[in-house]
Formats: C-alpha cells, sequence, structure tokens
C-alpha cells in the first residue's frame, strides 16, 4: 500500500521505531481490511486501536512542542488512523469518537474544493455544519473514555473544519435573502452541465433545456444586473452575474467538445489516463450509493479516497499538469475538478449513511428497514381491510424476533453491535402492524 499523500521531512533517528510500529499496525489493518470472509468484530480492532495510541503518544513524548513537522511518521499514522476510523463504523460504533476521524478529512476535502469552487448550495453547507455538530457531540461523549491524544487531533480537525465551513457562509453574506433563489437555480444549473458533460453521451435537448434556462435568466436582466425573485435588483450581482456569465461558458465548452470529438474522445488525450480512472471512482462510489445498506464495508471507502487523494494533491497552483509539464486547458481542468468533488460527495454521502450496526447485524438491519418502510406505505395509503393481509409481515416479523436469545441477536457466540438499533427497529415494526391491524379490525366491527 503506498503511503498517504502528504509531504515527507526526513524522518529522525528517534522517529524510526514509531514508523516501524505504525507500518506493522497499518499492515495488519490492511490485511483486516482485505479480509471478507467474516465480518469485522470488536475484539480484531481495539487492539490495534491500543496498539496505535501508544505510539502516538511516543510520537507526542518525541516531538515535544514542535508538532507542525510532517515526515512519514505522520502519513502512516494518518492512514492508521483513518482505517481504525472506518473500522469502528463497520463494527456499528459510528457515534464513538475514534469513527470522527475520517469524516473529518473527508469534510476538510470538501469544503476546500468548495472554497476553490466559490460556488455551492447552502444545503451543501447547512448538511456539513449539522454533520459537525453531532461530531462535536460525539467528541464530548468521549472525554474520558478514550486518549486525550486522540481527541485532541480529531478536535483540531474539526476546528479547521469549522473555520473553512464559516468562510464559505461569510463568501455567501453579501446575497440578498430573495436573490438566494437565483444563486441556488444557477449552482445547480453549472452541476447540471457539469454531469453531462461526463456522461459517455448525452441529450442534446437536455443541454439545450439547461441553456434556455440561462437565457431566459440573461434575457430579464436590467443594466447587467440580475433580479430576485421579487423582481428587484438585490445586493450579491457581484456574485450572480459572474456565475450566469461561467454556466454559458461552461455550456459552449462542452458543446464544442461534444460535436468535434464524439465518438473519439471527451477530454484532452495527454489527460485521458486521469480521466478514466476519475470516472471508474466515480462510477463505483454512485453504484455503492444505491447498494450501500446490503454490500457496503466502510473500510472499503479508505482505497476510494485515497486514490481522490493523489489525483487531487498531484495538482499544481489549482490546475492539473500532463507528463510533459503543460497545464490542462479550461474544459480538460473543470471535467476533472467536477469529477474529484463528485468523488468526494459521494464519500461523505456513505458516511453520514452508515448506520450504527455492526456489519454481522446490517442482514437482520435491513430487512426490518424494509419492512418498516412496506408498513408506512401500507399506513399511508389507508391501512388494510382485512387483518388477515398483514400475515405476510407479522410472520417476517415473528421469525426475525425468533432469532434473538435473551433478547439480544447473536453470531454464533458473539454479540455485535448495534443491538439497541435494530431491537428499536424491530418494536417500531411490530407498533406499526399493530396499529394497521388494530384500525382494520375497529373497520370491520363498524360494517
Amino acid at each position: 500500500m503506498a503511503d498517504s499523500p502528504f509531504y515527507s521531512a526526513p524522518v529522525t533517528a528517534s522517529e524510526k521505531p514509531i514508523l516501524e510500529k505504525l507500518v506493522m499496525v497499518r499492515d495488519k489493518l490492511s490485511l483486516l481490511k482485505q479480509d471478507k470472509s467474516t465480518y469485522v468484530k470488536s475484539q480484531d480492532v481495539l487492539p490495534l486501536y491500543e496498539e496505535v495510541i501508544e505510539q502516538v503518544q511516543n510520537l507526542n513524548d518525541v516531538r515535544g512542542s514542535d508538532h507542525l513537522v510532517q515526515t512519514r511518521v505522520d502519513s502512516i499514522l494518518d492512514d492508521c488512523l483513518q482505517l481504525l476510523s472506518l473500522f469502528f463504523m463497520a463494527i456499528g460504533r459510528n457515534n464513538e469518537a475514534p469513527a470522527l476521524y475520517s469524516m473529518t478529512s473527508n469534510i476538510l476535502r470538501l469544503c476546500d474544493h468548495l472554497k476553490e469552487a466559490a460556488f455551492y448550495s447552502t444545503k451543501d453547507l447547512v448538511s456539513i455544519e449539522n454533520t459537525l455538530g453531532s461530531m462535536r457531540r460525539t467528541l464530548d461523549k468521549g472525554e474520558g473514555r478514550y486518549s486525550p491524544y486522540l481527541l485532541t487531533r480529531i478536535k483540531y480537525r474539526i476546528e479547521i473544519c469549522e473555520r473553512l465551513l464559516q468562510e464559505l457562509r461569510d463568501f455567501l453574506s453579501s446575497l440578498d435573502p430573495h436573490m438566494v433563489p437565483t444563486w441556488e437555480k444557477l449552482v445547480s444549473i453549472l452541476r447540471g452541465i457539469a454531469a453531462l458533460n461526463t456522461r459517455s453521451k448525452y441529450n442534446q435537448k437536455d443541454l439545450d433545456d439547461l441553456r434556455a434556462q440561462l437565457h431566459e435568466m440573461q434575457k430579464s436582466m436590467h443594466d447587467g444586473k440580475l433580479p430576485d425573485d421579487q423582481g428587484q435588483t438585490s445586493s450579491g450581482q457581484d456574485l450572480v452575474v459572474p456565475l450566469l456569465n461561467r454556466c454559458l461558458k461552461f455550456c459552449e465548452l462542452v458543446e464544442a467538445k461534444q460535436v468535434r470529438q464524439w465518438p473519439f474522445r471527451k477530454i484532452d488525450p495527454a489527460f485521458q489516463e486521469t480521466y478514466d480512472k476519475l470516472i471508474e471512482i466515480r462510477n463505483h462510489l454512485d453504484r455503492l450509493t444505491m447498494t450501500q445498506a446490503w454490500s457496503l464495508r466502510e473500510t472499503d471507502l479508505f482505497m476510494w479516497q485515497r486514490k481522490l487523494d493523489r489525483i487531487d494533491d498531484a495538482r499544481k497552483d489549482g490546475n492539473f499538469f500532463c507528463v510533459e509539464g503543460h497545464p490542462a486547458d479550461l474544459h480538460t481542468q473543470r471535467t476533472l475538478l467536477y469529477l474529484i468533488r463528485k468523488g468526494y460527495a459521494l464519500i461523505y454521502q456513505l458516511l453520514i449513511a452508515s448506520e450504527p450496526v455492526s456489519e454481522a447485524l446490517l442482514p437482520i438491519y435491513n430487512q426490518l428497514m424494509t419492512l418498516r418502510k412496506c408498513l408506512l406505505e401500507v399506513k399511508k395509503n389507508g391501512g388494510v381491510s382485512n387483518p388477515r393481509e398483514l400475515y405476510p409481515y407479522s410472520m417476517k416479523l415473528n421469525s426475525i424476533d425468533n432469532m434473538r436469545v435473551d433478547g439480544k441477536f447473536q453470531v454464533g457466540k458473539d454479540i455485535p453491535e448495534g443491538q439497541g438499533s435494530v431491537n428499536d427497529l424491530l418494536a417500531e415494526c411490530y407498533d406499526l402492524a399493530y396499529e394497521l391491524r388494530t384500525a382494520a379490525e375497529d373497520e370491520q366491527d363498524d360494517d
């Protein structure tokens, strides 16, 4: 496995023993990640966590107050903490401090890219703010339970995320509230154009529809200013007008590339390899978002994030350069950046969708989630006319309930994490079935 994409200063003699032990732990974590023959257990992960924390303490003792230096030790340590974080999620301990580390890495990347792109939805910021708030609460609960060295490191990373988030909010502060819908629409259109641009072949009508919306907005301008949703020229013109022009320019670029290069290439040949890698990452993560409840082991995300990190960190001054040292043209740069940002956004989506349930219990949990959705749908559509219609649901609930031993779901002799979540979901399904049955019986009595 290659190291994390960090700049590495020389490793001092006093840090070499720490490096060697961290490499050994990372190798153990990697082997555990690759073993799909059985589910991951707490007893597999916690000893490795203790080994890493021991080396963190040793590193702090060796360096003293000099924490800014970045050597290969730090990059290997980051790998270990990333993997441990994902393993804590895989065993269902999402709401514990060690599980936060991977999310901080992802949010840092997301915020950096939003700041660089200078266009984003306020909904993006609300989601990140809510996630950071939840992480803060989880970190506070970890006081006294987990190593202060780890908690301090995660707290520092959350603070960086919060500062970046505030910068993103400040950037949009000049937007009048009535101008926000116009801004949001332009952001949505630009993302729509970028998504079309990365398809193997898109329908020209889709691009024309997006461009028609832009031209309609352009026609509504007065003295070079866009009206808000009240028809007034509110503050924030320095943001929305350049974004409108950017959307129109990107439409031209995308259409020119499609007409001139289809069906051979959609990008500068010098960057085809990078493009293909990013398309592979995007497609794989996209598939995971559709099947994650049944097929995702959180540790699988480590590889995809690292691939994105390496491509992202290979940029110079924000641009991509080919092997001959030539910078990418505007279309290529925007295409590759969109794919990188899409990749990080999909990983974020998968991380926040992870359930606090061990992968050993996920099959049961997912079955109950499906049952719950079905019962809610039946309730939404007026319930059942006869209690017998609920027999299939009741039989399935009883079969799941009968799997419990002394009120707990066991796998072999193990009692996996997430018992509370699964039992709560089972109880909710029983309550829904009882409500539907009672309503049907009352209706029969009335008849």
